[in-house]
């Protein structure tokens, strides 16, 4: 059944994308122009991503969800949500420890319950930790064409900025990528951790639902006790690679948001936008480069941000990830930023103006010059931030 219900849904977005080929694409559409194998892949990954895994399939034995859609689902299947997920630490020598020997930095709220002689509960924030932070659920929207910008496009747009207006110029995460092994620039999450799709497919799997995988084949020691993984009623890896691949599929080929529809008063934001300097850091177009998916290559969209990390002040979180420091996080990405009901990575504020207002560091200026708008400025500078 499972069979013909994902070969049903391929059949009905190939239709879709076929007889409305010129229609405005949804939230949760896939990317326009792909082949009938590519919507193949992109319903067989949205179905898996979709598909609740249980203990069977090698769930935990601690864990934040039993399935992707259940924290990415706002607007559509890989939207964000309003979940807030905890990560601690502590600095230790003038440095920032992850307290991997408590089960850090990222709390892991579930477990699988009994099993044999151990029981799976649900990680705490050990007493011992000084660094405390939210981090929430981020949208997947057009994160394929995201992966699809080239390395050289990061380094030299840091470079550009560092010429141009070093007071809030930006610089790159270099990290490990797990697929190839090599030091890569990152990309995705609240610090620009993560290299690529299939690296963060993977991550995702086994820090999110603790499910291993050749990526990632190591189970997480709940709380920091290794002794426990005894226990773990399914043999590592748990997945083969085959569902790492599909989510890498179905997020690669998810579409954008749609492009926001702007009047008057829109526009005369977009300006407002440009003139506190917004634009330096939450740059609007980056074109990607090659691709094996002819409907990403060389392509321009409008992301609304450099994917490069920012010193910001109060506003960063105190954790420490790859060459990110506590006090730096990546600029937010604004397409899709009607859907939201909370902001900044910890949910903190309600209100897109009291994000804006929250600001620090690298992006104190614009705040201050955000805060001596006029009335009218300043509304017409929300109604645009509000349509993206």
């Amino acid at each position: 059944m499972t069979a013909i219900r994902r070969t049903t849904r391929t059949w009905m977005t190939a239709a879709m994308v076929l007889l409305g080929a010129t229609a405005r694409a949804e939230f949760g559409d896939p990317v326009g122009g792909l082949t009938i194998d590519e919507l193949a892949r992109f319903t067989a990954g949205r179905d898996t991503f979709e598909e609740v895994e249980t203990v069977a399939d090698g769930l935990g034995p601690v864990f934040n969800g039993d399935s992707c859609a259940a924290c990415h689902n706002v607007g559509g299947t890989g939207g964000g949500s309003t979940l807030v997920e905890t990560r601690f630490g502590k600095t230790t020598a003038g440095a920032f420890d992850p307290m991997t020997s408590h089960g850090g930095s990222l709390i892991q709220n579930q477990g699988i319950g009994a099993q044999g002689t151990c029981t799976f509960v649900g990680e705490q924030v050990p007493a011992e930790a000084t660094i405390r932070a939210g981090r929430r659920t981020t949208p997947l929207f057009g994160l394929g064409l995201v992966d699809s910008v080239p390395a050289i496009t990061l380094l030299s747009l840091a470079a550009i900025e560092a010429r141009w207006q070093p007071a809030t110029a930006g610089r790159p995460n270099i990290v490990t990528d797990v697929v190839t092994g090599k030091r890569a620039v990152g990309k995705f999450g609240w610090k620009s951790q993560v290299p690529n799709l299939l690296h963060f497919s993977g991550d995702a799997y086994l820090n999110e639902m603790g499910i291993t995988s050749p990526l990632f084949p190591n189970e997480n020691c709940p709380q920091g006790d290794c002794s426990l993984l005894a226990c773990d009623p399914v043999a590592d890896p748990e997945d083969d690679g085959t569902d790492v691949a599909l989510f890498n599929d179905f997020m690669r080929l998810l579409a954008p948001p749609p492009r926001p529809r702007l009047g008057f008063a829109e526009l005369g934001g977009s300006c407002v936008f440009d003139h506190i300097g917004c634009a330096n850091c939450h740059v609007r177009t980056l074109i990607t480069g090659a691709s094996p998916v002819q409907a990403l290559r060389f392509r321009s969209f409008k992301p609304f941000s450099d994917f490069l990390l920012h010193d910001m002040g109060s506003l960063g979180d105190g954790i420490a990830q790859g060459r990110a420091r506590g006090t730096e996080m990546r600029t937010a990405p604004l397409w899709g930023l009607h859907l939201l009901t909370t902001f900044l990575h910890d949910g903190r504020a309600t209100t897109i103006a009291d994000a804006i207002l929250a600001h620090d560091g690298q992006g104190r200026a614009a705040r201050n010059r955000f805060a001596a708008l006029s009335p009218d400025a300043r509304a017409r500078l929300l109604k645009f931030l509000g349509a993206l």
